[in-house]
């Protein structure tokens, strides 16, 4: 059990240090423009797919349309996206970048490839590779899969 403990306290540490500082390393260039990185994310699926509505938005998320709505109510504040009247039927909104959104979406886009792209310098593709390629199957596995209890 005193094993398992140290496993605990390395990965809380990696926690607090290290899955934190990634999420403040990718957000940061998004948050120079009032942005939350889920706002830069939603404005990216808007540019990349014409026509989208909030309820596709939500659908693809597995959240909320309300949860939407409000990541929204920044990116209309700041300019960066409008809705416009489908013209089959008036009553549904589909949404739109404006130039100022896709300005704001194409520059944020290079500072975070950018970034990444130090990243996989100093640690090498190979290794980097390998590390997603973990992460991803613990998150597959252990966060996706709800973490089953050991009998």
């Amino acid at each position: 059990m005193a094993h398992e403990d140290q496993l605990l306290d390395k990965a809380i540490n990696i926690y607090l240090t290290g899955l934190k500082g990634i999420e403040s390393f990718i957000s940061e260039p998004a948050s120079e423009y009032n942005l939350s990185f889920g706002q830069f994310l939603i404005l990216r699926k808007i540019i990349n797919h014409p026509n989208i509505k909030l309820m596709d938005i939500a659908e693809q998320r597995q959240v909320t349309r309300s949860a939407v709505s409000r990541q929204l109510k920044v990116l209309f504040q700041q300019g960066y996206v409008e809705q416009k009247a489908d013209p089959a039927d008036r009553r549904r909104m589909f949404l739109v970048a404006t130039k100022k959104g896709r300005d704001v979406e194409r520059k944020i886009w290079q500072r975070i490839n950018y970034r990444f792209a130090n990243w996989v310098q100093i640690y090498g593709e190979e290794r980097a590779d390998q590390f997603l390629t973990l992460f991803e199957d613990f998150n597959q596995q252990i966060i996706q899969g709800k973490i089953r209890k050991r009998e």
